[in-house]
């Protein structure tokens, strides 16, 4: 068996379309239960801001952005929910494989507001603990820088420079590995 991708699109696993669906569908599902149990909890906590006594005392600004990140967070969640809903609504028809490329683009949208409600979050408590604008935006997007970093940059980066080394790898035969 070779390694890398194949002429026939495989990656060097002996399993059918429909097992590469079923298994890239489990992953998927165990990626969105890690990120969707930190966006819940937060989410759950940003509910609980509009209540307390000292929200009236937030700046117009400040509530506006408690009110963003509210919805950033709403929307996170609704996109790592959405690929749930969306297999219990194609499920039976035949159409993992298409479903499987849906919901990892809805749970890659659901990680993007994530950060968002994340860098948010982090700007409204810092605003509301130092009352100092000069350093804070600096601090936030630090953070974000790092996320975006750890996140999607050192993963890309990765598959780039292993998509590339698997181009030129020979194969069994001693020529050039396919590059599909």
């Amino acid at each position: 068996m070779r390694s890398g991708r194949g002429s026939d699109g495989r990656d060097g696993r002996d399993e059918s379309p429909e097992e590469r669906a079923d298994r890239k569908w489990s992953d998927l599902l165990q990626e969105i239960r890690v990120a969707q149990t930190g966006v819940q909890i937060l989410f759950g906590f940003l509910l609980t801001v509009v209540f307390q006594p000292s929200y009236r005392r937030l700046s117009d600004a400040d509530q506006t952005l408690y009110v963003v990140t509210v919805v950033l967070g709403a929307t996170a969640i609704g996109a790592l929910v959405a690929p749930v809903a969306f297999h219990r609504v194609v499920t039976g028809r035949f159409i993992k494989p298409e479903a499987v490329v849906w919901a990892s683009g809805l749970t890659l949208l659901g990680l993007l507001l994530l950060l968002l409600t994340m860098a948010s979050s982090l700007l409204l408590v810092l605003r509301t603990a130092t009352h100092d604008d000069s350093y804070v935006p600096w601090i936030v997007a630090g953070v974000a820088g790092l996320y975006i970093l750890w996140w999607f940059v050192v993963p890309a980066a990765l598959r780039m420079r292993l998509a590339g080394r698997r181009a030129h790898a020979p194969d069994v035969d001693g020529g050039e590995a396919d590059r599909n």
